[in-house]
C-alpha cells in the first residue's frame, strides 16, 4: 500500500521547517509568497500557509524555490524536527 501522508497526517515534512525559517528571517507568509512569486513560482499567501500547516503537497521545484529564498539547503528544508 503507498503512504503519501506522513505518520501524523501531513501532506508534507517541510511545512515546519519552511514556518521556522520564514519566521527566523522575520517576514511574513505573504512576503514570503511575493518572493516566491520573484523567483517565478506562482504561489500566494494561502498556498504558503497551507504548505506550513501541512495541508499542501509541495513539488520539488517548489522545494528548490523555497530552499533559496529561505538561504538554506535542500536538506535543511527536509530535515525531520
Amino acid at each position: 500500500m503507498f503512504i503519501n501522508k506522513t505518520a501524523e497526517g501531513f501532506n508534507n515534512v517541510c511545512g515546519k521547517n519552511v514556518a521556522k525559517f520564514r519566521k527566523d528571517m522575520k517576514i511574513s507568509q505573504r512576503e514570503l509568497a511575493d518572493r516566491l512569486q520573484l523567483h517565478g513560482l506562482d504561489i500566494d499567501k494561502n498556498a504558503v500557509q497551507r504548505i506550513e500547516a501541512g495541508k499542501r503537497f509541495v513539488t520539488d521545484i517548489e522545494i528548490i524555490a523555497l530552499a533559496k529564498v529561505l538561504g538554506i539547503s535542500f536538506s535543511e528544508i527536509l530535515e525531520d524536527q
